[in-house]
C-alpha cells in the first residue's frame, strides 16, 4: 500500500514542475544573479537542493542522511553557470530523490532513518524534506518572478481570475498542478539579458 507515500511523492512532484517551470522562464544571466549582500542566486538555490536530495535520498534507508561526502558549505558558493547548466544539475538532484521515493511503502513511514545522527521516522524525514523543497522552491519562484516582472508566465492562479477558476478549478491535486505547469512550460530561455 502507497496511500501516504504517493500523496508526498505527488507534492514532491508538483514542486520539481514548479521549479522547472520557473527555471524554463530564466536565462543565463538571471539563474547567477544575486537580489543584494547574503542572498543567494537561483544557481545556488539549486545547487544546495540537489546536495540535500542526494546526501538524504543516496541509501535513504540505511544511511544518515548527512553523508561524509557532502560539502554542504560549497554548495552556497556565488557561482556564475548557464541556465543549462543549473538545469543539469536541477535534475541531478531529482534523479535521486524520485527513485527513492518510488521505493517506499506506507509500511516504511515508522522506520526509522537517521539525519546527522538524530533518529526520525520515514515519515518524519520525508515531511522534513518535503517542507524544506517546497521553500527553497518558492524562493526559486519568487526570483524569477522578480527578475522576470512583466515577462513572468504565472505558475498559478493568474491575478483577478480567482472567480474564473474557482468556476473550473482543475489543479487541486499535485499530479493536475503539475501536468499544468508541463503544458505552459515555456521553452527554455538560453540568452543572456545583460
Amino acid at each position: 500500500m502507497r496511500e501516504t507515500i504517493a500523496a508526498l511523492e505527488a507534492e514532491f512532484q508538483r514542486y520539481k514542475a514548479l521549479g522547472d517551470s520557473a527555471l524554463a522562464q530564466l536565462d543565463d544571466d538571471l539563474v547567477s544573479r544575486v537580489p543584494a549582500g547574503e542572498s543567494n542566486s537561483v544557481a545556488v538555490i539549486v545547487w544546495h537542493l540537489a546536495g540535500n536530495f542526494e546526501s538524504r535520498f543516496t541509501d535513504f534507508l540505511d544511511a544518515d542522511g548527512e553523508k561524509p561526502w557532502r560539502d554542504r558549505d560549497a554548495e552556497f558558493e556565488a557561482r556564475t553557470v548557464t541556465q543549462a547548466v543549473t538545469v543539469a544539475r536541477w535534475q541531478q538532484g531529482w534523479a535521486v530523490v524520485l527513485p527513492a521515493l518510488a521505493g517506499l511503502r506506507d509500511i516504511d513511514l515508522p522506520r526509522h532513518v537517521t539525519v546527522r545522527g538524530q533518529k526520525l521516522t520515514v515519515l518524519e524525514a520525508v515531511s522534513r524534506a518535503l517542507a524544506h523543497t517546497a521553500y527553497h522552491v518558492g524562493q526559486i519562484v519568487f526570483l524569477g518572478k522578480m527578475w522576470r516582472d512583466q515577462q513572468w508566465q504565472c505558475l498559478s492562479i493568474p491575478r483577478g481570475a480567482s472567480k474564473t477558476y474557482n468556476a473550473n478549478p482543475r489543479s487541486e491535486k499535485p499530479s493536475a498542478h503539475a501536468a499544468h505547469l508541463q503544458s505552459i512550460q515555456p521553452p527554455p530561455t538560453t540568452t543572456s539579458s545583460s
